[in-house]
């Protein structure tokens, strides 16, 4: 093999594990297009990607040697998780690479070692972060303590069982339902036999890791950057996993009906205020282990959850108008934390993920599709419809956030 086709060769394959790797750390199609043909370019190869949330295909040709030199790669993957810690990695590989700090062999051998599987400290810190999630978002509902006690008990269960799925490939694909049910059936033991809840908060706020939230948005985000089927089979991923967990609570309330049990629901109490904000710190903290950023950026991933939602309680509450249609205050929150993400992009070098993703973590609205599609399985088609309006409308708050803030503040780089 000549010395020019090795080195052309070794080029593809570094890109072919760039882009492997991206995908699998969550990075949306429009993104992963645009880093991999930067890349590309600056490796001198001509490269045309086609990205969906379930596998890649890659077009290489050498331009020193014309279209003889064409090779196509198809590549099947799984959807990918959000993994902020492997994604800045992978990033600053990248980086030394194209900066000639390390070879293409070096940085294709370093991206491999990305590969390593957690360890099981980690597993179960992340199995106790779902429970700290599901008591904390409890907790910015304003609900009772023994909401959020029950809550946190049941994402604690519920982490168990995400954390019992992984390497199990059928249990993985019944995950949602098995949780939905679960949680809606304890937390209705709860409130027969022991103490009142607000039954419906507990259960979204039980299965709030689970909800497809982010999954809409990026199907959108897509969507709106005419990147139509990865947006359309995003959206519809989406759909499938709100679905399986609606099935589960209503397949669980069926069996709560036909057990005889009726669960109280709880009086309206209002905690002191001082509740939802520590729920706030607490919540942000949950999210910086569930998207596995490194410790060194916990404080940038918990300021980016808060000021998210911050500007959108305060912003909604500055402009309340029983006439307003459209959510201003999750809108100003997306382009505002689209904004600073660009300019921690800019200013640190790394991915502006560190704070777009986190930052909007609480705006998207998965619990919103959750229950309308509750409403309507239970045949409470008007209220099913009031709920799919407040989706959709929450939806295109946060898109055109997103979008106008990078109109403000352009990213430096696809990540």
């Amino acid at each position: 093999m000549s010395e020019s086709l090795a080195s052309f060769v070794d080029r593809t394959d570094f890109i072919l594990e760039l882009a492997r790797r991206l995908h699998a750390y969550g990075t949306t199609a429009q993104r992963l297009e645009r880093g991999i043909n930067a890349v590309a370019q600056r490796l001198q190869v001509d490269c045309e990607i086609w990205s969906n949330p379930t596998g890649i295909i890659l077009s290489f040709s050498d331009p020193m040697r014309g279209p003889f030199s064409d090779t196509t790669r198809v590549i099947r993957l799984e959807p990918g998780d959000i993994d902020l810690a492997k994604l800045c990695k992978v990033d600053a590989i990248a980086e030394q690479v194209l900066g000639g700090e390390i070879g293409i062999d070096a940085g294709r051998q370093a991206l491999r070692a990305l590969d390593a599987p957690p360890g099981s400290w980690a597993r179960w810190l992340t199995a106790l972060s779902f429970g700290l999630a599901s008591a904390s978002v409890a907790g910015i509902l304003r609900t009772s303590w023994a909401d959020i006690a029950t809550a946190g008990s049941i994402g604690v269960l519920i982490g168990l069982l995400h954390m019992l799925s992984q390497g199990r490939p059928r249990l993985s694909e019944a995950q949602e339902a098995i949780a939905a049910l679960a949680a809606t059936f304890l937390a209705a033991v709860v409130a027969t036999y022991l103490v009142p809840l607000s039954l419906r908060s507990v259960v979204v706020a039980s299965v709030i890791v689970l909800l497809p939230g982010m999954m809409l948005t990026n199907a959108i985000s897509e969507l709106t950057s005419q990147h139509l089927v990865s947006g359309t089979a995003r959206f519809a991923g989406a759909m499938a996993t709100l679905l399986k967990l609606t099935f589960g609570t209503i397949a669980a309330m069926q069996a709560v009906a036909l057990l005889g049990w009726t669960p109280q629901e709880a009086v309206l109490a209002t905690p002191p205020p001082w509740v939802e904000w520590m729920a706030l710190g607490l919540g942000a903290l949950a999210f910086a282990v569930l998207f596995r950023a490194e410790p060194r950026d916990y404080p940038v991933v918990m300021f980016s959850v808060a000021i998210g939602y911050v500007v959108t309680r305060g912003v909604g509450e500055w402009v309340a108008d029983e006439r307003s249609f459209f959510p201003i205050g999750v809108f100003v929150a997306g382009m505002l934390v689209t904004v600073l993400s660009n300019l921690y992009a800019r200013w640190a070098n790394r991915p502006g993920a560190l704070v777009r993703v986190p930052g909007i973590i609480l705006l998207v609205p998965g619990s919103t599709g959750f229950r309308t599609l509750t409403h309507v399985m239970e045949d409470d088609l008007a209220l099913g419809l009031d709920t799919a309006f407040v989706l959709f409308k929450a939806l295109v708050a946060l898109v055109a956030g997103l979008l106008f803030g990078n109109l403000v503040v352009s990213a430096r780089r696809s990540l």
